[in-house]
């Protein structure tokens, strides 16, 4: 993830980007599936940080960890959950 952000030109952000993506990975994991995936983007110069646990049927998303992700750095951020399971994610200022 962060070679990609490296690739795209940001090098600013590395310390936030590699804690927000741990604290959204391990928050995917926690829901217990047997996967995980973890999806980027970019947008005038904010980057996107989405994971997803891949379980479906889990009840309405917890919204715990969303302090957590604003402590990071996050400016914002948010949790749903949908047919293919629960999203986490994060945008940070790069």
């Amino acid at each position: 993830m962060l070679g990609q952000l490296h690739d795209w030109g940001y090098r600013e952000a590395d310390e936030a980007a590699a804690g927000l993506t741990e604290l959204l990975v391990r928050t995917a994991v926690a829901d217990g599936g047997r996967r995980v995936s973890v999806h980027l983007a970019d947008q005038d110069r904010q980057a996107l940080i989405v994971a997803l646990s891949h379980l479906p049927g889990l009840a309405a998303a917890g919204t715990a960890v969303l302090p957590e992700l604003t402590g990071l750095g996050a400016v914002s951020c948010g949790t749903d959950t949908a047919e293919d399971g629960r999203r986490v994610w994060a945008v940070l200022d790069l």
